[in-house]
């Protein structure tokens, strides 16, 4: 082999097109599979997510991975992966197996603690204002605020309506934050709530019937799609996944909507989201707005919930433990057991989990309903 080959075989090589700016993200990717791993923080969403960021900056235009189908040829594999994130076709299907997974018992039991999943939301709206005070548009700064709902396939949904060219950015600071919740939730809470607060003891829930738990979700579907119609996909597949749940004849589909087909998909868009991080997207000035963002709308919905809680207790006989009111955000279930810790760190022997998966149930819907609200409005 002469050298005029080796050159020519190096000239054709990622090594020789790939740039600085996709070596920095490439190390980024790496950089979340290690966090995913070694801190245990989401690593079902953030490993396949840094993946997917590592095969897309590698120089595509070698690869050929992110190349659209064009004179016939077919396109590269992950142009056809994304196809379903840019669509709107994955989320709705993580809502089914999220529905499958669900107890709205909780909810059903005590529905004054839907108020406080609404309550949640209030940091979304605080951020959606913020974020066009920023010099975002507002479909823009929609897309952005949702992330306070801490709900990913929410955020990701929304902002392949709305902004697609910023969608890794808001997918990425949204499943950051929601792994973030054991630090942040913890915090604001004991910042927001006296230790007396914290020790509140809630009565024990009444026993659901299983009329009731059918009833819900169809119930929940009719209602909520008459009054925002564009939350239906949503709000509908959530319904559906819960109803084959509480049905007792669909176990099957029920295992398949929770297991098989929520798994699939969420490596699939995982790996979309990753695959949509590329250097020349993501290394911005846009970026670091957002992930501020997202901080003020995780914080805002924290504490937004916590005051709603408090405030109802202004006027209830019935105490409530204002730490219920952080779990209003849709990461379920890891915000209910949060708050669940903290008032075990007070009292030792207070059990407020199952009141807590009220207002973080409440919160899955919530998040949902703002999101179709901003879809009928923009």
């Amino acid at each position: 082999m002469q050298l005029s080959d080796l050159l020519s075989f190096f000239t054709n090589s990622g090594f020789a097109n790939i740039m600085w700016s996709q070596i920095f993200m490439i190390v980024l990717g790496l950089g979340i599979i290690y966090i995913a791993i070694a801190k245990h923080a989401e690593p079902l969403l953030l490993i396949p997510l840094g993946f997917g960021m590592i095969m897309a900056n590698l120089p595509p235009e070698m690869t050929g991975i992110l190349l659209a189908p064009q004179n016939g040829q077919p396109g590269g594999l992950l142009w056809y992966i994304k196809q379903g994130m840019e669509l709107g076709i994955y989320p709705p299907l993580i809502f089914l197996g999220i529905g499958a997974l669900t107890d709205f018992s909780y909810l059903i039991a005590d529905p004054k603690l839907l108020i406080l999943g609404g309550a949640a939301q209030v940091g979304i709206f605080v951020t959606f204002i913020i974020a066009n005070l920023m010099g975002f548009d507002l479909r823009a700064a929609a897309a952005i605020s949702i992330i306070g709902g801490a709900d990913g396939p929410t955020s990701i949904y929304l902002a392949s309506r709305f902004s697609p060219e910023l969608l890794s950015v808001i997918a990425v600071a949204a499943y950051s934050y929601i792994a973030f919740i054991p630090i942040l939730q913890p915090f604001i809470s004991k910042l927001l709530t006296t230790k007396r607060e914290r020790k509140i003891r809630m009565k024990r829930m009444r026993n659901v019937s299983k009329r009731e738990r059918i009833i819900f979700p169809l119930l929940t579907t009719i209602l909520v799609s008459l009054i925002v119609p564009q939350a239906l996909p949503l709000v509908g597949m959530l319904m559906l996944g819960n109803l084959l749940k509480e049905s007792g004849l669909t176990a099957r589909l029920a295992e398949a909507a929770s297991r098989f087909i929520s798994d699939t998909v969420t490596i699939l868009l995982m790996l979309s989201v990753g695959a949509s991080a590329t250097a020349d997207i993501f290394l911005s000035w846009s970026t670091l707005k957002i992930i501020l963002l997202g901080a003020v709308a995780f914080v805002a919905s924290l504490a937004s919930g916590i005051i709603f809680a408090k405030t109802m207790n202004i006027f209830s006989k019935e105490k409530i433990n204002p730490l219920i009111g952080a779990a209003g955000v849709s990461a379920v279930p890891d915000s209910a057991r949060v708050a669940q810790q903290i008032a075990q760190d007070s009292d030792p022997g207070n059990f407020i989990l199952m009141h807590a998966m009220g207002p973080n149930v409440a919160g899955v819907i919530g998040s949902a309903i703002v999101a179709g609200i901003f879809l009928s409005i923009l």
